[in-house]
């Protein structure tokens, strides 16, 4: 059998799946695209236009018709992939501390997922991708050749954080990581469009007693047997 052409990759926040998804995608010669950068992208733009985040008609309108585009990183200067909002390279405008305090909400409503669906399987449709997301193998790649589940506990991922976070030098409270963590968790959870599941055929990996590099090797076994 050919190398898996499409990699599905779901779950939680702080489960593994970017360390994952960017590690499998470098070792194939793939594209990673964490699905998420398209919430972000809608997000940078709601708030360059003045638009509320809590107004979900326009919300949706804008996720509708706003031209993005996720491509190879065309700098080195740390970015995985690009990210384009018609002219502009936004790669790193969506990750201003404004879009990370907005893009859960703007995120949450069902009209904008739906809408951002079809431009996520428009770039998988492309081919030798590894995607990243919450309902990548159930709602947007349900035909996606490997599907891998990322989990851990909330416990385990708020810890990975707050590591990630002090190693940065920031002066964070475990507490209040944790109780993040377990409000995403319930949005993912709840939502009424796409909620977080595993796919019945994906390939669930519990990750709390397990490395990056542990991780890592348990796929690439995967696609290696794929390919045999």
């Amino acid at each position: 059998m050919p190398l898996p052409q499409r990699i599905a990759i779901d779950g939680p926040a702080a489960s593994g799946k970017s360390t994952l998804a960017q590690r499998l995608a470098e070792t194939l010669g793939y594209l990673y695209f964490d699905t998420g950068v398209l919430y972000r992208a809608v997000t940078w733009a709601a708030l360059q236009r003045g638009d509320a985040v809590e107004d979900a008609d326009a919300l949706t309108d804008l996720a509708a018709n706003l031209p993005i585009d996720v491509r190879p990183p065309s700098k080195a200067d740390g970015r995985k992939y690009d990210v384009w909002v018609g002219k502009h390279d936004v790669t790193w405008a969506i990750r201003s501390p404004e879009v990370d305090r907005w893009v859960s909400i703007v995120a949450a409503h069902p009209g904008v997922r739906q809408a951002l669906i079809e431009k996520q399987r428009e770039i998988g449709r492309r081919g030798r991708v590894v995607m990243v997301g919450r309902d990548i193998g159930t709602v947007v790649m349900p035909d996606a050749d490997l599907k891998i589940y990322l989990d851990a506990s909330a416990e385990e991922r708020a810890r990975r954080r707050y590591e990630e976070r002090r190693a940065r030098g920031e002066h964070v409270s475990y507490e209040r990581i944790l109780a993040a963590v377990q409000a995403r968790d319930r949005l993912d959870a709840q939502r009424t469009v796409a909620p977080l599941r595993a796919a019945d055929d994906a390939v669930v990996i519990q990750t709390d007693d397990l490395d990056a590099a542990q991780v890592f090797g348990r796929v690439l076994a995967l696609i290696e047997d794929a390919d045999c």
